[in-house]
């Protein structure tokens, strides 16, 4: 890698890549300016993710990738959309001869771009992609190394696929987090309310989903409130009261 953050040609480690940069978005981002710089025809790179069914462009170098990538979303139909879902390369020679994608083809022409390939990222997953390159020449990649830009999809794959991974770590560990809280408060009230009704966990517990269901209000919420009115300091991390849904 370059001291101003782009990649060289050729095959990167990956490991050496997520070192180098300092967030996915900075990697994406140089990524899209390798690709670029490994296509001489182009004017345009653009980095896109889908998840759950909704396409975005999280990166791009060039001029050219930003509204050829939303013209495509906005349509849902395009050489970007159909390398990300299908996982296959999509290379098309001259937009002008172009009958796929509906409308597509001849805004690209409009918008002064000839030609385009799109290489699949993280195929069949739940975050999949593409890596979208644009040209003003007619078949502006035919020369180009797919070898090179095909390891750079390849990266970009790993990359999103430790990021995903990461990111499910952190919600999992986010959610546990909240479900012991939530016990912690629940527990509480059910000795407030044993204590008061000489009862057992079991009945306590009982009393307390019975009181949360008839006043329309969450478990947790209805115990944190309990333990506020006789502690007199709401529990830490303990919700307000809201309405079920």
């Amino acid at each position: 890698m370059t001291d101003d953050g782009v990649l060289t040609p050729g095959p990167p480690d990956l490991v050496s890549l997520l070192l180098d940069t300092d967030t996915l978005d900075d990697f994406l981002h140089a990524l899209a300016r390798s690709a670029l710089l490994m296509s001489p025809t182009a004017d345009g790179c653009g980095v896109t993710l889908e998840r759950e069914s909704r396409p975005l462009t999280v990166a791009s170098a060039g001029i050219s990738a930003p509204p050829l990538d939303e013209a495509q979303y906005g349509q849902d139909d395009g050489p970007c959309l159909e390398a990300l879902r299908e996982g296959h390369e999509v290379s098309v020679g001259d937009m002008r001869e172009e009958r796929r994608w509906n409308g597509y083809p001849a805004f690209a022409v409009a918008s002064g771009t000839r030609s385009s390939l799109s290489l699949p990222i993280a195929a069949h997953s739940h975050t999949a992609g593409a890596l979208n390159l644009y040209s003003p020449k007619e078949n502006g990649f035919a020369d180009v190394d797919l070898s090179g830009l095909r390891a750079l999809a390849a990266q970009a794959t790993g990359a999103v696929a430790l990021a995903q991974r990461l990111s499910d770590t952190r919600t999992f560990t986010a959610d546990l987090e909240a479900a012991l809280r939530s016990r912690a408060v629940i527990d509480q009230a059910a000795g407030i309310v044993m204590n008061q009704r000489r009862c057992g966990s079991e009945e306590a517990l009982r009393t307390l989903r019975t009181a949360s269901q008839h006043r329309n209000v969450k478990l947790r919420d209805l115990c944190a409130q309990l333990v506020g009115s006789v502690s007199g300091t709401p529990p830490i991390g303990g919700p307000g009261l809201r309405p079920r849904r």
